[in-house]
């Protein structure tokens, strides 16, 4: 692999890859990472690398020594990360190197985004890109001035003795370029608050969907790139677009593309739920971990799209994927888990992506029997599916069902009963394997977005299970995550929740409790939006530029303190909680709120209009000006049964608030009549008659 060093030196090129944890029976090394409760810091802790966490022990320590320090970070799931652990962490020669030289931190990406964020920031500037495993070199003070990503043994040995040499011989050059490198990395996401006046209503978003649109891959759906991310937010705010402009052929890739990953091998057809992302344009061969994030933000897609559609493929997606996360990613007191991983263990012993999901043609004869050829044919167990990496079959669809019965001579009942008897002789089959390692630490952020992923499912479908999933969880989170003072934890494992919460707790809980408000009508969920939103005000917010800041005040200062606001495969947080206070400024009649959505909208409207696509949760708000936004409100003795009757409707533009009684909430003050129920349909201040009949109510607002 070539590589190239800073300072005037060559620095690595490298890719993104991850690491393993071969279980040693007898362990000749443990390091200080034994203490942790990550499960991807405790798949090192039997390395003869002296890692440490990250914490002001380790970072007082390396200035007390003088000695520079090697930044890894990773994440349990992540394919890659385990390789370089195989080849290189395990191995005493690259150990030693490190162990003489070096104080060595390992660090948990998905427990610790702040930091990984600095040091992300600091390869993206070196390298121009930037992935993990993240391996970086920084001066004792914590300055980053080397990195990459993945390493093979060799070129990582004589790279480090390389940068030790440099730093022995020039600490002083070393030093002036960590500098220039810091304000380079706090110069990335600083953004400024926009003064100019934009009057969104009129704005003209023509000209970003053409420039978005332009990169559709109209043969495989999403975009014309691999890898491909499915990018759930994408295709959310451009399903509302095209049902709010009646766009049929932006309708038809949104519904092509969303047949397309559910169609692929990126979804798992016999456990359900979907893998990160496509190494193909053809939605075949995933990278095969799953996470709690992607399968959350599906299922919130899926459900919306079942609702402007009807189509009975989403139903089944939703279905699985939730039955998947109740079966495996759920602990007993409703806190959801991190992830899978990727790896899983062969009949040799050996760790190998995607083991456990993969099958070979004889395999699949032997279980399946007579069957044989309907399931090939179905699945795709031909040139299409194969798999030539692994000389295996990843199972992919693609045709819709309809067009399976015709093509197999089957009737639509009979075909369905075989696809259940398919699953499961194969899922009780590859149980018998060894499983994938599951990462069961719980992330706060992560949960929020899965609260909201049932809630939608219970709108789109009405299943009580997915409420009550739903509810567990916002209690959980209550009980355990959220304290007196509005403050949050961002993880929890084995009992005890630790670090300080970051932006995107706040963000994510606070939208989670808005939608589980809307469905329940319990005013304490809302309540507690505000509460979080008001201390997010005290220790995230800038007054300077409207933004929120990442990491709390109170939490002690890395390289940079910035602003995530370029959404991505998740939303930005800052977007998210812009979304957040639009709605709560509605619901509490708060102009501050209002106010500072509007503002932080504002900021990014200029590299909004260049780079759309990695801004589409705020041109989703964006939205919410160019066309009427809609308080419904349901107050009375029946205000349930209609919220829910409403609510199973594709209702992007419309904010739910209910009550079965006399209420002095702002949207419900004097609306209460003895024995009656009414609707209110309102708009910017302004009211209709009230309704009875919920079809006249959502004719209303269409």
């Amino acid at each position: 692999m070539r590589y190239y060093f800073l300072l005037g030196f060559l620095l690595f090129l490298v890719g993104c890859k991850k690491t393993s944890e071969t279980a040693v029976e007898q362990h000749a090394y443990t390091n200080e990472l034994i203490h942790e409760t990550s499960p991807y810091l405790l798949q090192h802790a039997h390395n003869p690398v002296q890692w440490r966490p990250w914490n002001e022990t380790t970072l007082q320590k390396a200035q007390e020594e003088n000695k520079l320090m090697i930044i890894s970070i990773g994440y349990a799931a992540c394919h890659w990360c385990h390789v370089m652990e195989r080849e290189t962490f395990e191995d005493s020669t690259a150990a030693a190197v490190m162990n003489e030289h070096f104080i060595s931190v390992k660090v948990d990406r998905e427990e610790r985004p702040d930091v990984d964020q600095i040091y992300i920031n600091a390869v993206q500037l070196m390298k121009g890109t930037a992935g993990w495993p993240l391996n970086v070199i920084a001066l004792p003070n914590g300055k980053p001035v080397w990195g990459g990503t993945y390493f093979q043994k060799e070129e990582w040995i004589s790279s480090i003795e390389e940068i030790q040499r440099l730093y022995e011989e020039d600490p002083q050059k070393m030093q002036e370029y960590a500098d220039r490198l810091a304000e380079g990395i706090k110069s990335i996401d600083l953004i400024e608050r926009n003064t100019d006046e934009v009057d969104f209503s009129q704005y003209n978003t023509e000209s970003l969907l053409t420039k978005w649109t332009e990169r559709f891959d109209h043969t495989y759906g999403g975009y014309t790139r691999a890898p491909k991310f499915m990018m759930p937010n994408h295709w959310e705010f451009l399903l509302r677009q095209a049902v709010r402009e009646n766009d049929s052929a932006l309708l038809n890739h949104v519904t092509f593309t969303l047949d397309k990953m559910a169609y692929g091998g990126i979804y798992d057809h016999i456990g359900g739920g979907f893998s990160r992302y496509s190494t193909d344009l053809r939605w075949h061969v995933p990278h095969f971990e799953k996470m709690l994030y992607d399968n959350a933000q599906l299922v919130t897609l899926y459900s919306e799209a079942y609702q402007a559609t009807q189509k009975p493929l989403y139903k089944e997606i939703v279905s699985e994927t939730l039955e998947f996360i109740a079966r495996e990613m759920t602990h007993e007191n409703g806190a959801f888990y991190s992830s899978l991983d990727a790896d899983s263990e062969t009949e040799a012993g050996a760790l190998e992506e995607g083991a456990f999901y993969i099958y070979s043609e004889e395999e699949l004869k032997k279980l399946l029997g007579a069957d044989y050829d309907t399931f090939a044919k179905y699945y795709n167990v031909n040139e299409n599916g194969y798999w030539a990496e692994e000389e295996a079959y990843v199972l992919l669809r693609l045709q819709s069902d309809a067009e399976m019965a015709t093509a197999l001579n089957l009737t639509p009942s009979e075909l369905q009963q075989k696809k259940a008897s398919w699953k499961k002789t194969l899922f009780e089959y590859r149980n018998k394997r060894t499983q994938p390692r599951l990462d069961d630490k719980t992330l706060t952020s992560w949960n929020g977005l899965m609260i909201s992923g049932y809630v939608a499912a219970y709108k789109a479908f009405q299943e009580p299970s997915y409420l009550e999933a739903a509810k567990k969880n916002a209690l959980f989170i209550e009980k355990q995550q959220l304290q007196n003072n509005g403050a949050l934890y961002h993880t929890f494992k084995d009992g005890s929740s630790s670090i300080n919460g970051y932006l995107e707790d706040y963000a994510a809980v606070v939208q989670a409790y808005i939608d589980l408000y809307e469905v329940t009508q319990e005013s304490k969920w809302l309540s507690l939006s505000k509460q979080m939103t008001e201390y997010a005000f005290t220790h995230f917010h800038d007054d300077a530029s409207g933004m929120f800041y990442f990491t709390s005040d109170e939490d002690k200062a890395l390289v940079s303190r910035s602003f995530e606001y370029r959404d991505n495969v998740i939303p930005s947080s800052n977007s998210i909680m812009a979304h957040n206070l639009f709605l709560l400024s509605h619901y509490f009649d708060m102009p501050k709120y209002g106010a500072t959505a509007k503002q932080m909208l504002q900021n990014v409207q200029q590299e909004l209009e260049k780079y759309p696509d990695s801004f589409s949760n705020w041109i989703d708000l964006l939205a919410n000006y160019q066309s009427p936004f809609y308080e419904l409100v349901v107050v009375g003795p029946e205000a349930p049964e209609k919220i829910k009757e409403m609510s199973s409707h594709y209702l992007p533009h419309v904010l739910l608030a209910g009550s079965t009684k006399k209420d002095d909430a702002y949207l419900l003050e004097g609306r209460y009549v003895e024995g009656e129920t009414y609707i209110y349909v309102c708009v910017n201040n302004t009211c209709k008659l009230p309704m009875k009949e919920t079809t006249k109510a959502l004719t209303s607002i269409k």
